[in-house]
């Protein structure tokens, strides 16, 4: 009866060995399963990420163009207009009469003094001398 019991614990360690190796060959090829998959996921993620960057980008030089178009629109618009603005603020007209500046009217439009808009300006800051003038030249008064 010792040598069957052996010999039934030899077939059983032989069939547990062969299930080891079955599960050592199928935990194998779960591996290169996985690792293919793993693969093939990346090369997807990749192709959908380069087609939304495309796609973005495609989108970007649209606006692109078509900013650019707008800017060569409104800069040839505003090419075509002599003067924008062709009379100065209230306030900025009251400060310059009470400081003796006149306008000139002649075949050109309105124009300012050099000389008596300097004197006049001089008791102002650098900040607002700066902001005057350009209203004035906004304004086309200001060569």
């Amino acid at each position: 009866m010792e040598d069957r019991n052996v010999v039934d614990l030899m077939e059983a360690t032989e069939r547990l060995e062969a299930v080891a190796e079955a599960l050592e060959q199928a935990a194998s090829r779960l591996v290169e399963r996985q690792v293919a998959l793993a693969a093939e996921a990346e090369e997807h993620v990749g192709r959908i990420v380069a087609t939304v960057e495309t796609a973005r980008e495609a989108e970007l030089e649209r606006r692109l163009a078509e900013a650019e178009a707008r800017i060569v629109e409104l800069t040839a618009s505003a090419g075509s207009q002599e003067f924008g603005r062709k009379t100065l603020p209230v306030g900025m007209a009251s400060m310059l009469a009470k400081q003796g500046v006149t306008l000139e009217l002649g075949a050109a439009g309105a124009s300012i003094d050099a000389p008596s808009l300097d004197g006049a300006l001089s008791s102002l800051g650098i900040e607002q001398r700066i902001a005057v003038k350009s209203e004035l030249r906004r304004a086309g008064l200001l060569g």
